[in-house]
């Protein structure tokens, strides 16, 4: 009995310690429990689904459109306010490709590089013209290339006006004892057509009036240009062939804005070319433009060079080096196609992590452009790893995230999409203008498909606009025709891609923000067109676009608000 009882006590103990230790447990870890809760409730935020860069931390109203909020995503990546992530089959499919500025820095002690061309030596340059009128009846030399020797024969010319001339000195001959002075006079005549003594002297003794003359070369050379052709009636001075003494040549040099004060006259210059690379040559700078290329912001440094060998070749590329006066400054040196432009802001992305695709926006300051490269002042330090390629489509995805981006500065205020364009004074040579142009009209037809919301036929009128951009010929554009043309390819290029309609929109508000950036410097208009802006637009930020009629045809909403949008500018 007294060990029934033992046990029975022994039993009570065991469970209620065995309680203790379970619910004892749960109640000391629930007060933890809640605090996670509050915490979380704390830190949640709410935003609207119709406009993300509304943020709040209590839900509510939206206050632009009075929609109930949402809880908003919260991240677990550590992402900053400005940064954001695309994934790894959207980087592929868009090309995406980063570069770090480490490779790209410049700068050289030892000297500075610059990239010439062999050119022709003007000053021993030579014009062969004929010096009397006539016609062409034979051109002995009549090709490029082709080395002459002074006093051959190059061609022959009929010249009526010589028949008379050669009538008086025949009149003249049986005057001579008696008229001496017209005998001379004659002479002198014939001479002033540069007829040699010879040739006089024949016409004398012959007693017979030649309708042909021979020209002969006055100096040694090669011919660089044909300028005439046998049967071509020419006047008396006009140019029959280009002759160049190449026994001397120049190699002529660029010299970007930055490096002038690197150069002077006398200055060593040592020079290589791949067609001899196993030679050096050197020479001293003779000529130092004193007029900057507005266009390149080159000047051009020239040396002269011996070329009695005939190694060096009119065209020929070659390489000088030339020691620096002062040590040179390391710049950052990234490619022209890294850079979004919107009004007076440069943008650049920077991939944040070394090893996810994590992005963010950096607003720079340009320095001089030389070739397809930017020098960069500020924005950017050495080691950052930047977006070369496919920067367009990586700022399309912080726009969609509602990050900062090229057309939203603050990443939630509003941007007018017109005052980026109208801060942007730039000069648009004639030529671009006419050739950019054409485009205006599939530009509208887009636009009309737009509204209309038919992204089928938005994509047939993107790709007839890129068609004609793609036509245009950059060698002669400046470096802001050739970035604005080039951005402009590229966005036609992914809204001609795109399937869906709103993600075409989002690249139509970055393709008129560049296209009204150069339009609106445009002076060739044979009408006026107007810039029209929708500020509920690119998610309340705006957006504008262009269009021949003053009437308001809203190509972001189409039918749900196709007057929504005034116009801003008129452009004559």
């Amino acid at each position: 009995m007294n060990k029934n009882i033992i046990y029975i006590g022994i039993a009570v103990l065991v469970g209620l310690l065995g309680g203790y230790f379970i619910f004892g447990s749960n109640n000391s870890s629930q007060p933890s429990h809640n605090n996670h809760q509050e915490e979380a409730t704390a830190d949640q935020m709410w935003t609207c689904s119709m406009h993300p860069q509304i943020m709040q931390e209590e839900p509510g109203d939206c206050p632009i459109c009075g929609m109930d909020l949402i809880p908003a995503e919260t991240s677990t990546d550590g992402l900053s306010a400005d940064q954001f992530k695309m994934t790894e089959n959207a980087m592929a499919l868009a090309n995406i490709q980063t570069t770090s500025i480490s490779d790209l820095v410049t700068g050289d002690e030892k000297g500075i590089t610059l990239s010439g061309k062999i050119m022709e030596n003007e000053e021993a340059n030579a014009i062969q013209a004929s010096y009397f009128d006539g016609r062409i009846e034979r051109l002995n030399v009549n090709y490029k290339g082709q080395e002459v020797r002074k006093g051959q024969k190059l061609a022959t010319i009929y010249a009526p006006d010589l028949v008379a001339a050669q009538q008086e000195l025949i009149t003249a001959v049986s005057l001579k004892e008696s008229q001496p002075i017209l005998y001379k006079a004659v002479r002198n005549k014939l001479k002033l057509w540069k007829l040699s003594d010879n040739q006089i002297n024949a016409i004398e003794s012959s007693g017979k009036v030649q309708e042909n003359f021979a020209i002969y070369a006055t100096v040694s050379g090669t011919v660089s240009e044909v300028m005439s052709a046998e049967g071509d009636y020419i006047k008396q001075g006009q140019p029959i062939l280009k002759v160049s003494n190449l026994s001397t040549v120049w190699a002529e040099f660029d010299v970007y804005e930055n490096q002038i004060a690197q150069f002077k006259k006398g200055q060593q210059i040592n020079i290589t070319t791949t067609a001899y690379p196993d030679k050096k040559f050197e020479g001293t700078i003779s000529f130092i433009d004193p007029i900057l290329n507005a266009k390149t912001r080159t000047v051009t440094i020239r040396t002269n060079l011996n070329n009695r060998d005939h190694l060096f070749k009119p065209g020929m590329f070659v390489t000088g080096s030339v020691a620096s006066k002062t040590k040179m400054k390391e710049q950052l040196v990234i490619p022209a196609s890294a850079v979004l432009w919107t009004g007076k802001r440069s943008v650049v992305y920077i991939k944040a992590s070394a090893t996810e695709p994590i992005f963010e926006m950096r607003e720079v300051v340009l320095g001089s452009a030389t070739g397809n490269t930017y020098t960069i002042l500020n924005g950017l330090n050495d080691g950052d790893e930047i977006v070369t390629n496919g920067a367009f489509t990586v700022d399309a995805a912080a726009q969609l995230q509602g990050k900062k981006s090229m057309m939203n500065k603050e990443g939630g205020k509003t941007m007018t999409g017109h005052e980026g364009h109208v801060g942007m004074q730039m000069e648009v040579s004639k030529s671009f203008q006419k050739d950019f142009l054409p485009a205006f009209i599939p530009y509208l037809q887009m636009k009309d498909a737009f509204v209309d919301s038919n992204a089928s036929q938005v994509s047939i009128a993107a790709k007839a606009t890129n068609k004609i951009l793609k036509a245009i010929k950059t060698s002669n554009l400046s470096t802001i025709e050739k970035t604005h043309l080039t951005k402009s390819i590229s966005i036609l290029d992914h809204l001609a891609n795109a399937k869906e309609l709103e993600k075409q929109r989002i690249h139509f508000v970055s393709l008129n923000e560049n296209v009204v950036a150069l339009i609106s410097n445009f002076t060739e208009l044979n009408t006026e067109i107007y810039v029209q802006k929708c500020p509920m637009a690119n998610t309340n930020k705006g957006a504008i676009w262009i269009s021949k009629e003053k009437e308001i045809r809203n190509p972001y909403f189409g039918d749900a608000m196709l007057t929504c949008g005034s116009v801003i500018d008129t452009i004559k």
